[in-house]
């Protein structure tokens, strides 16, 4: 699994780069602010979800602190997607958020 900081992952957003990013936080915590353009799928629902994407593209997999992001990353590996994990999590993510 790959990994990037929450700084890097933050340029290539505000670059406008066209980034699948799935944010695997539990609903009470999202409700603070989410990456803009991230899709919520909670860790519990990442696995029974997973048809809900497209295993030719890359995914960005955050979530507070970058632990259930990492467990994310392992589930979709499992079935052969590519994936990045984002260290630090929302805990290191300083730019631009959305309710």
């Amino acid at each position: 699994m790959r990994t990037i900081t929450a700084d890097k992952l933050q340029q290539q957003v505000e670059a406008g780069e066209n980034l699948n990013i799935i944010d695997v936080r539990e609903a009470d915590e999202v409700v603070a602010g989410m990456i803009p353009g991230a899709k919520h799928i909670p860790l519990g629902e990442v696995e029974e979800r997973i048809g809900e994407l497209d295993a030719d593209k890359e995914y960005y997999m955050v979530c507070r602190a970058g632990r259930r992001s990492e467990m994310a990353c392992g589930i979709l590996e499992s079935s052969d997607f590519n994936t990045v994990n984002v260290e630090g999590g929302m805990t290191s993510w300083n730019g631009e958020t959305i309710a």
